[in-house]
This record gives C-alpha cells, sequence and structure tokens, in this order.
C-alpha cells in the first residue's frame, strides 16, 4: 500500500528555500559545511544542489543554523498529509 497515499512524490526537500535562506542571511557555504562536520564547502554544496540528500538527523541542525523550522524545508503541508494518512488508515 505503499506510495498509495502520494506521499513519495510529496516529500522532497525544499532546496530552493535552504539556499535563499542562506544566502540572505548570509551564511558562506564553507560555514554549513563546518556546521555539519564536512571539511569542505563543496560537500555542502552537493547537499544544497540534490546531487546528495541530507540525512534526517542532519535537517535539525541545518534548520538552527538557517534559523527556520525544519517544515520549511519540505514542499508540502503537514496537515494534508496528515489527512491523507488518516484515510488511508480508515479504509484499511
Amino acid at each position: 500500500m505503499k506510495g498509495e497515499s502520494g506521499l513519495g512524490k510529496t516529500t522532497s526537500l525544499d532546496l530552493e528555500y535552504m539556499r535563499d535562506r542562506r544566502q540572505e542571511l548570509n551564511i558562506p557555504l564553507q560555514e554549513m559545511a563546518e556546521s555539519l562536520g564536512f571539511k569542505n564547502a563543496s560537500t555542502y554544496l552537493k547537499y544544497e544542489v540534490g546531487e546528495s540528500a541530507l540525512k534526517a538527523e542532519q535537517l535539525p541542525i541545518v534548520a538552527r543554523k538557517l534559523k527556520c523550522k525544519m517544515e520549511n524545508f519540505f514542499k508540502f503541508n503537514f496537515a494534508e498529509i496528515a489527512k491523507k494518512v488518516e484515510a488511508d488508515c480508515v479504509e484499511e
């Protein structure tokens, strides 16, 4: 049943938001890299452009650094997803 609720299509990170927020706060790539334990800015850049995927445990670190909520990183509405999941559970 996985995927029937459409969750897979709606859980991508809003990388544009992350980049724009970092630039808005004038945070260099190197500083972001170091906050995640990376040595090089180029490593972080791979995450920001979508060449590599951030791990769930890295999201709170990025959110703190960008002074925002983790939910801002997602292109979906949490309430909308919860309704879909709830509807799927009722149908089963």
